[in-house]
C-alpha cells in the first residue's frame, strides 16, 4: 500500500511510520514541526523512517499547503497531525482550531478530489469528557477546548461520510504512553523528575485513573484498522488496565530506584478525572486487544528516557 501519514515526527505518527515500512508499505511522511516542542526532538524521531528508500518526508502545514500531490496515488491517510495538550488550549484556540478543523477539512478535500481510498482519524478519550469510562455510544461531553475540537473533527468527518461516502475511520486513543512521549505529557515529566531527584507535582488528589495504552498497542491498532475498520465507525483504543496516577508514579520510581516526593496542586480544568475503555468493538472488528501491561510498558518509557533524556 502506499500510506500517507501526517504528524509523521510526532510521539505516535513516527512509530507508525516504522511499523507501516517494516510491513512493506511505501510511507509518504508530513509534518509541519509547530512550536509545540523541539523541533530536535521530532526529528530524532524521524531518523529511522529517513533510513528506508520506501519513506519520503514533506515538511508542510495542512492548514496552508497545496495537499494534492501530497495524497495523489495514496491508498490511505492517516491522520496523526493535530495540536495536542489540554492545559495549553484553554489559552491558544485559535491554533487548535485551525490545526484540528480547518487543516483537517483541507486534507478531506484533497483526498476527495484525488479519490484516497480510507481516512484512519486519530481522535482522543477526551471526546468523552471528564469520566471516558463505557464504549462508544457514551455520550461525547469534551470538558476542554482540545476536546471540543476532536469530537468536532469527528462530526465533521462523519458530515463528510454521510454526505459524499467520505471512506473515513476513527480511533479514540486513550492517554498513550511509551518512548519517545512528548515532553508535556506526565509520564515523561515524571520520569525526567525522578531521574534529577526533583518532586513531583500532582494536580489533584493523584486517584484520577487512566486506562493507559502503550504505543505498540496504540499502532497495532491503527494499522488494523486501516485493514478491516469499518467505514463511518468509532472504536475505542484503551490499554485494558485502569491506573492510578499515584501508582504509576510508584512503578516509575521502583523501576529506576528511586524514591518519590509528590507535591499536590489543585487540579486543573479540562483534566479527565477517570478514563477505561471498553474495547469490545476493537476486538470485534479489528481482531485486536491490547497486549502491553503498565509495568512492562512503564519500564519501557522509564530505560528510554534513562537513556536518552535525562
Amino acid at each position: 500500500m502506499h500510506v500517507v501519514v501526517t504528524g509523521a515526527a510526532g510521539f505516535i505518527g513516527s512509530h507508525l511510520c516504522e511499523r507501516l515500512l517494516a510491513d512493506g508499505h511505501n510511507v509518504v511522511g508530513v509534518d509541519c514541526f509547530t512550536d509545540y516542542y523541539a523541533r530536535a526532538l521530532k526529528e530524532a524521531n524521524l531518523e529511522v523512517a529517513r533510513s528506508h528508500d520506501g519513506f519520503s518526508f514533506h515538511e508542510l502545514d495542512l492548514r496552508t499547503a497545496a495537499l494534492d500531490e501530497i495524497v495523489d496515488g495514496a491508498d490511505a491517510v492517516i491522520n496523526e497531525a493535530a495540536m495536542p495538550g489540554l492545559v495549553r488550549s484553554w489559552e491558544d484556540f485559535d491554533s487548535y482550531q485551525s490545526c484540528n478543523l480547518t487543516g483537517l477539512e483541507r486534507l478531506v478535500a484533497a483526498c476527495q478530489r484525488r479519490g484516497v481510498g480510507r481516512i484512519i482519524q486519530a481522535s482522543t478519550s477526551s471526546v468523552y469528557g471528564a469520566n471516558a469510562i463505557g464504549g462508544e455510544d457514551q455520550a461525547l461531553h469534551p470538558v476542554s477546548p482540545y476536546g471540543v475540537t476532536k469530537a468536532a473533527a469527528e462530526h465533521l468527518l462523519l458530515a463528510h461520510h454521510t454526505a459524499h461516502g467520505l471512506p473515513v475511520v476513527i480511533l479514540r486513543y486513550f492517554s498513550i504512553y511509551g518512548p519517545r512521549q512528548r515532553p508535556d505529557m506526565a509520564y515523561r515529566i515524571f520520569c525526567e523528575r525522578l531521574l534529577r531527584g526533583e518532586p513531583i507535582t500532582v494536580y489533584g488528589d493523584g486517584r484520577q485513573s487512566r486506562g493507559n495504552t502503550y504505543v505498540s498497542d496504540c499502532v497495532d491498532a491503527t494499522v488494523a484498522a486501516l485493514h478491516v475498520g469499518r467505514e463511518g465507525v468509532a472504536y475505542n483504543i484503551g490499554g485494558g488496565t485502569e491506573l492510578a496516577l499515584l501508582d504509576a508514579i510508584d512503578l516509575l520510581a521502583a523501576t529506576l530506584g528511586v524514591e518519590p516526593v509528590v507535591v499536590h496542586e489543585p487540579g486543573r480544568p479540562g483534566d479527565q478525572r477517570r478514563t477505561a475503555a471498553d474495547v469490545s468493538r476493537a476486538s470485534t472488528d479489528l481482531g485486536w486487544s491490547p497486549k502491553v501491561a503498565p509495568e512492562e510498558g512503564l519500564a519501557a518509557e522509564a530505560a528510554w528516557v534513562r537513556e536518552t533524556v535525562a
